[in-house]
């Protein structure tokens, strides 16, 4: 490619960006400060304005070469539309209403005088239709005391439009060529901003559910979210012959805190965490929760999985790695417990105001005392799990430790698969 051709593409991707930059800045002109739902709004009536500031314009012209003696007045109310609207993002300083309803009276002005002079033939009273979506749209939903009252003024304006001005009481008289023009013009307005109302209307419907839904499906397992959805007024609680627990925390984590202070502890646990969630999908099990620096996660529930240990085992030694890769990288001294138990437990969604899917029984207690028992660097496994894992891991015997409530258990730390 030649030089004087890579730097005209250079300029034209200059001049589209600074464009783009200029556009934006019309947009967002006078939002500033705004709550992000009140500035979206605004935004929207920005735009509108600067559409009704071009199709004016257009209108304007068109009358003016057509016949300016004749149609001089709609000439000059477009112009005062032109005026008043072009001053929408300056209205913004005065309140989130004040240029919805600086739009909304100058057309109500603007739409009657039209029909004075030139009959209710010309149709541009059928505009008075989109205001009952486009109110909606202008003012938002939480001000229904103002939206009611405009709508109705905009019925009580349709309706003397046409019963005040019949095609014989017009002031400027028009030939019907003009006459079905302007109805054309006004029926493709009135359907444009009813159109564009109800899909911004659904838009954000439609976002609002999938937003909702994204963050169900970052609290809870993807199948408890589909069960909510079709019947959210039962409650979810499973029980599970067999399934596999995990419970890791940082060895002698209060004391690292307090040399690295708030916000890098809380940077070293937001990427230590990250990086144990990705764990999780990638082998297929369920995060339950973490705790301060516990770390909490189970398979086999919500879905049964014939090899539900072996993903939990895999999961724990990938998680060690972590631990391993972290250390090297930050030169921390961190070292993790792991307790790892299998047996029959309940699950279920528990609260309504910041619910969780939590899960319960001998095996999370077992689990839990295995972590508190184990020794920094280890994963500590109980009987069920060594009988589940020992062929196809390597197994380390610890020998019988006395465990709160079972008494002594003979206990394992888990190693490396078998090759």
């Amino acid at each position: 490619m030649s030089l004087a051709r890579t730097i005209e593409k250079l300029a034209a991707k200059t001049r589209v960006s600074a464009l783009g930059a200029w556009m934006a800045r019309l947009v967002e002109a006078g939002t500033q400060g705004y709550p992000p739902e009140t500035k979206r709004r605004l935004m929207i009536l920005n735009m509108i304005a600067y559409l009704i500031v071009v199709t004016t314009l257009i209108y304007g012209l068109q009358q003016a070469f057509l016949d300016f003696d004749r149609y001089r007045p709609i000439v000059y109310i477009n112009l005062a539309i032109v005026v008043l609207v072009a001053a929408v993002p300056l209205m913004h300083r005065f309140g989130s209403a004040a240029a919805a309803l600086l739009i909304l009276v100058t057309e109500y002005a603007a739409l009657i005088a039209f029909v004075h002079y030139l009959g209710r033939e010309s149709g541009l009273h059928i505009q008075y239709v989109a205001f009952s979506a486009g109110a909606f749209v202008v003012l938002g939903l939480a001000r229904l005391w103002l939206i009611i009252p405009a709508i109705t003024i905009a019925l009580c304006l349709h309706l003397a439009s046409w019963f005040l001005f019949p095609q014989s009481a017009a002031a400027i008289p028009a030939p019907q060529d003009v006459l079905d023009s302007l109805y054309t013009q006004a029926a493709i307005t009135t359907f444009g901003i009813i159109s564009a109302a109800v899909f911004y209307a659904f838009r954000l419907a439609e976002n609002a559910k999938a937003e909702t839904e994204a963050l169900l499906r970052n609290i809870l397992p993807d199948t408890i979210v589909e069960r909510l959805k079709a019947k959210p007024a039962e409650h979810v609680a499973d029980t599970f012959p067999e399934a596999s627990i995990l419970f890791a925390d940082i060895s002698g984590f209060v004391a690292l805190a307090r040399r690295l202070g708030a916000s890098e502890t809380v940077s070293l646990l937001n990427r230590l965490v990250t990086v144990f969630d990705d764990l999780a999908e990638r082998h297929g099990v369920e995060k339950i929760k973490t705790i301060g620096d516990a770390y909490m996660v189970a398979s086999g529930i919500p879905e049964p999985s014939p090899d539900f240990a072996h993903r939990l085992a895999r999961m724990a030694l990938a998680m060690q790695d972590a631990i391993e890769e972290l250390r090297g990288e930050t030169g921390h001294d961190i070292t993790m417990r792991m307790g790892l138990a299998t047996g029959p437990v309940m699950t279920g969604v528990i609260g309504r105001r910041k619910f969780s899917y939590d899960i319960w029984g001998d095996a999370v207690n077992l689990a839990a005392r295995l972590e508190t028992t184990s020794v920094p660097g280890r994963i500590h496994i109980c009987p069920e799990s060594h009988a589940k894992l020992a062929e196809h891991f390597e197994v380390e015997p610890r020998g019988a430790i006395e465990i709160k409530g079972l008494g002594p258990q003979s206990t394992w730390f888990l190693g490396a698969p078998r090759v």
